[in-house]
């Protein structure tokens, strides 16, 4: 089990223009139902608005069968991407030595961008012409149509509101949202360094930065560890078959560990303040660092 389809290139094109179309309607006509479904029976249960979808899947995580996620009864309303950070960073670490939890939330989420996020766009000539037609279609038109094309049914002697409906969805184009991984989101990241060219002129510096969990003392007290003492120039750890379980068994640590040590490397040895999100007032080991952009693989 894992992340699988980061590209969406699986789903069909119907399935992604429904996926717009429900995206259409006003929140006060449908509630956040899935429009896409990842089927797995005839009656697929949904993960939207579920909460007690996580309870029943993982009853040994939460053997009262309660602390699902969305809620409606909480007084303060919680992201479903909050909670999950939540459950990953208790002190109880169940959540995250799991073999399957933390891969099911990854796709959860991931499938939530494409789905949700789904949007047309159209053409600067032709903005004012099709907003003002598709603000005329009705809620229940766009539900039937996203209905039959999301099961690619043929269209058997449509109406005259569904040819115009058609009509307008070939003036207009499905864009997905920019998944983590896709090639969308690697042109996104491409772009934003471009700008950073135009507004700051070509970096000074390039590097690869790839710290060591496996082999840092400070990775294995992330882990639990307490017998390693870092007051030590050269501090006594495991073997490296016992560093190398530790990494494959916590990988939420191994996350903390490379966010300590990006945060670690910029502040002490570049002179960078996260708070005033710009140089501090001595600098670092090359001056004053105006700006900075680093992506993760």
């Amino acid at each position: 089990m894992g992340v699988s389809d980061p590209e969406s290139d699986k789903l069909t094109g119907r399935s992604f223009v429904a996926s717009a179309i429900r995206n259409l309607l006003p929140k006060d006509v449908v509630d956040l139902q899935p429009d896409l479904v990842i089927h797995c029976s005839s009656q697929p249960v949904t993960e939207y608005n579920n909460p007690s979808f996580f309870p029943g899947l993982y009853p040994t995580l939460f053997p009262y069968g309660l602390g699902g996620f969305e809620i409606k009864s909480r007084r303060t309303a919680l992201a479903f991407k909050k909670q999950a950070k939540y459950f990953l960073s208790v002190s109880d670490r169940a959540f995250r030595y799991h073999n399957s939890f933390i891969f099911v939330l990854l796709n959860i989420l991931q499938r939530r961008q494409a789905h949700l996020q789904t949007y047309f766009t159209v053409g600067k000539s032709n903005f004012d012409s099709v907003a003002r037609k598709l603000t005329t279609v009705s809620p229940i038109l766009l539900e039937r149509l996203a209905i039959k094309l999301e099961h690619e049914r043929k269209l058997v002697d449509p109406t005259a509101e569904e040819r115009n409906a058609l009509q307008l969805l070939q003036q207009v184009n499905t864009m997905s949202a920019r998944i983590p991984g896709s090639q969308a989101s690697k042109i996104f990241v491409r772009n934003e360094i471009r700008n950073y060219y135009g507004y700051f002129g070509l970096p000074h510096i390039f590097f690869t930065f790839n710290p060591s969990p496996a082999h840092s003392p400070v990775f294995q007290v992330m882990f639990g560890d307490k017998t390693v003492d870092l007051s030590e120039h050269f501090p006594a750890m495991p073997c490296g078959r016992e560093r190398a379980l530790r990494l494959a068994q916590d990988p939420v640590a191994a996350a903390d560990f490379f966010e300590f040590s990006f945060r670690s490397l910029f502040r002490h040895l570049m002179g960078w303040d996260f708070e005033a999100r710009c140089a501090t007032a001595s600098g670092g080991i090359l001056g004053h660092v105006r700006a900075f952009y680093g992506s993760s693989e």
